[in-house]
């Protein structure tokens, strides 16, 4: 299992790991920071320049999953981690992929008071190897309380188990966590344990409208981005049929019809993804009755909204933007569209 230990810079979350590996037998510290130097020297600068922090590149976010999952096959036991996460869609990302291992994650939220965190910033230094743009300089642990207060007010709070520091020693906050730890006070964190795939998948997606003809969206847990509802199409399943069963599954609505082919686009592998065939489908239009009853069942999705096509480009990732929207024009026209990598073909 993995306990990650959050919390502003200056909550305390290195030298609380330190002390709690003493105290959790078999138990080991990975820093996720060694990560971060180590793609800081091996990319190129211009690369580098592009983001401000090295959570901001997806090949960090990889890597922690990556070596996490090595480390614990390697050495059995109990990972420590001690780092900051305040973007929700990076929680989202490395949690779902560790939960992809079938690896246990215990989120633990280091929260002393406000003034406390810049009385320990005082006195002391920023670590060269955090931020991209500002190596060096003595404010950007200050300018990271502002992020940290904006994830604690609107979903750190809730999902994680949260102690103050504000009064405890190093030693005293991580036998507070052993303790919490010991006494099942400290939840896995409730995420759907998704299969990473070992070769190409079809997986299909059902488009729903309102009345006002906005696309139904769906927020899911394990993976960055806002998405359709939808899955992947299990062996000797239909891909239509497969769309009504994850629609089902993640909203609550049966769909009474077997719905109309949109789109196929064929996803490119881009390593470690395989790629493989993504198809949409028009689940016709719900009205108000039906569109207020859309349930979110157990762990897999946070939200959902109904949103244009100019708010969905805002919410979803680029390549799952472009499926929609040549799905959108398919349904204009009555006839279904073939895209390679999100581009029209034929």
């Amino acid at each position: 299992m993995i306990v990650w230990i959050n919390g502003a810079f200056g909550a305390g979350k290195t030298t609380a790991a330190r002390e709690l590996i003493e105290l959790i037998p078999n138990s080991t510290l990975f820093d996720p920071e060694d990560i971060g130097a180590a793609v800081v020297r091996l990319l190129p600068p211009k690369h580098l320049a592009e983001v401000g922090d090295f959570q901001d590149l997806p090949i960090w976010r990889r890597l922690v999953i990556d070596t996490a999952a090595a480390m614990l096959a390697e050495l059995g036991g109990t990972l420590v981690v001690p780092m900051t996460l305040l973007r929700q869609e990076y929680r989202d990302e490395i949690f779902g992929g560790l939960a992809a291992r079938r690896i246990a994650v215990h989120h633990i939220l280091l929260a002393p008071a406000e003034t406390i965190l810049r009385e320990r910033i005082a006195g002391r230094e920023t670590p060269p190897t955090l931020p991209l743009g500002e190596m060096g300089q003595g404010h950007w642990a200050y300018d990271r309380i502002e992020p940290y207060r904006a994830a604690l007010a609107s979903w750190l709070a809730a999902d994680a188990h949260l102690i103050d520091t504000g009064a405890l020693t190093p030693y005293e906050t991580a036998a507070r966590i052993a303790e919490d730890l010991g006494a099942g006070t400290v939840p896995v964190c409730d995420i759907v344990q998704t299969p990473e795939p070992t070769a190409e998948t079809v997986a299909a997606g059902v488009l729903l409208f309102d009345e006002q003809d906005r696309v139904l969206l769906v927020d899911p847990t394990y993976k960055a981005g806002w998405e359709f509802p939808g899955g992947v199409v299990e062996s000797g399943e239909a891909p239509a049929r497969a769309g009504m069963r994850e629609v089902a599954e993640e909203t609550g609505i049966r769909l009474d019809d077997v719905p109309r082919l949109l789109v196929v686009d064929w996803e490119p592998p881009a390593p470690p993804g395989y790629g493989g065939l993504r198809l949409l489908f028009d689940g016709g239009r719900l009205d108000s009755t039906r569109a207020q009853a859309v349930l979110l069942p157990g762990p897999e999705l946070r939200g959902w909204c109904f949103a244009s096509e100019e708010e969905a480009a805002e919410l979803l990732p680029p390549v799952r933007y472009e499926r929609l929207r040549w799905a959108l024009r398919a349904r204009e026209r009555g006839a279904a569209l073939y895209l390679e990598a999100g581009i029209p073909i034929g």
